[in-house]
């Protein structure tokens, strides 16, 4: 078992009407103007923006908005942010919306407070700002988990280049939670934002740390509690208790919990970044079309010895039978742990997910576009991802190559 330093500063506010209480809740964590930052579609046309705004107003605590925001969110609208709150005195950033709102909200807060270009940050290029403006949310989107994480995800338009960025002093002051908000998300939306969750907890499941047993219980448990729920809101979109669980369930997913003392991977996420960046794919149905051909590929890997192997099959012997309830063949685990796999591919059809990039973009890809991908995901073939098996360029275009058959 790996120490670890487990810090989830974010106060959560979960229920209906949990909305109410934002003003009490920007004035506590001293702010005095809000940037009300939010994408433009179902915020507004739920009628939730209106609702912050006036409850802020009500308040006293002046605002100034910025909509706009996409899925892949993009630094071009960051960069207006970070222009809108340093001409105004913003001091605190409410996110009205889901995970892209919240990563471009993170983008402008450390902009704000930094010299120089913000994703020089991204990039690696400079150190992290002494400071940034506090963040906030009123999610809306349960998926990426933002609302209570360290990280960020942002993509450049200049290149397509999407990247990564992970900072506690990110993670946000609260997050108003309220199942209710989701229960006119369309059914790809829900199903994409579920398979996101469950990815986050996954990228943790699948260590070489199998000491932890406890966090391993957890993360089994967070993966069929969504496997169980996503079925039950497809059917009935205002079933509130499962809507519940799955907001929950994306925050539990991805702040940390589920990956104590063990070392994460992440080589999916990474993988499935630069099929967003390229084609501005849902990230969710990206990493469906990805993962199996990742899955595959490690479990199939012997370059690492066979003690490794070994220890690599315990663990999707263990994901087959305990999450994916695949009976355990004890004489031949292999095909157990194939089997697991295969468990996952039914179940991202049956929810409405692509199980490879075909499925995903409607075509087969291009030589070409595999090697760029490749390129970009191993930062001009300099850089390893994963750590459950570390991966080369050559082993993400054989990922990306398998994916796309």
């Amino acid at each position: 078992m790996k120490d670890f330093n487990y810090y989830a500063p974010t106060e959560v506010m979960f229920g209906e009407n949990s909305e109410e209480q934002v003003a009490a809740l920007v004035k506590k964590y001293g702010g005095t103007k809000v940037l009300v930052h939010y994408g433009g579609k179902s915020a507004v046309k739920s009628g939730l923006l209106d609702k912050i705004c006036g409850l802020l107003k009500e308040g006293g605590i002046e605002y100034v908005t910025l909509g706009g925001v996409v899925p892949n969110p993009r630094l071009s609208l960051a960069k207006q942010g970070i222009e809108l709150c340093r001409k105004e005195g913003v001091d605190f950033i409410l996110a009205v919306g889901g995970g892209s709102v919240i990563d471009s909200s993170k983008c402008i807060a450390y902009g704000v407070c930094m010299e120089g270009d913000v994703w020089d940050l991204y990039l690696g290029k400079v150190d992290a700002p002494a400071t940034m403006l506090p963040v906030a949310s009123v999610l809306t989107i349960p998926a990426a988990g933002s609302e209570m994480s360290e990280a960020s995800v942002i993509t450049n338009e200049d290149g397509d280049v999407k990247l990564g960025y992970s900072n506690n002093m990110s993670r946000p002051k609260f997050a108003i939670m309220n199942p209710c908000r989701t229960f006119t998300l369309p059914p790809y939306q829900t199903a994409a934002g579920v398979t996101d969750m469950m990815m986050h907890t996954m990228e943790r499941y699948f260590t070489k740390d199998g000491d932890m047993d406890l966090t391993t219980d957890l993360a089994e448990a967070v993966l069929r509690r969504m496997k169980t729920a996503v079925f039950e809101v497809l059917k009935n979109p205002e079933d509130y208790r499962h809507r519940a669980q799955i907001m929950w369930g994306g925050s539990v997913a991805h702040w940390g919990l589920t990956g104590c003392g063990v070392a994460d991977d992440w080589a999916t996420h990474q993988i499935e970044h630069e099929l967003s960046g390229m084609f501005d794919v849902t990230h969710g149905a990206g990493l469906a079309a990805i993962w199996p051909s990742w899955a595959r590929y490690v479990l199939n890997d012997r370059n690492d010895g066979e003690a490794v192997h070994a220890q690599r099959l315990s663990r999707f012997v263990r994901f087959a039978v305990n999450v994916m309830d695949v009976p355990n063949d004890f004489t031949d685990p292999e095909g157990t742990a194939l089997r697991g796999i295969e468990a996952m591919e039914r179940f991202y059809h049956a929810i409405g997910m692509p199980i490879n990039i075909k499925e995903l973009i409607g075509r087969i890809i291009t030589d070409d576009e595999i090697l760029e991908m490749t390129r970009k995901c191993s930062r001009d073939f300099t850089a390893t991802c994963g750590a459950f098996k570390v991966l080369d360029a050559a082993d993400m275009e054989a990922i990306y190559r398998l994916a796309s058959q």
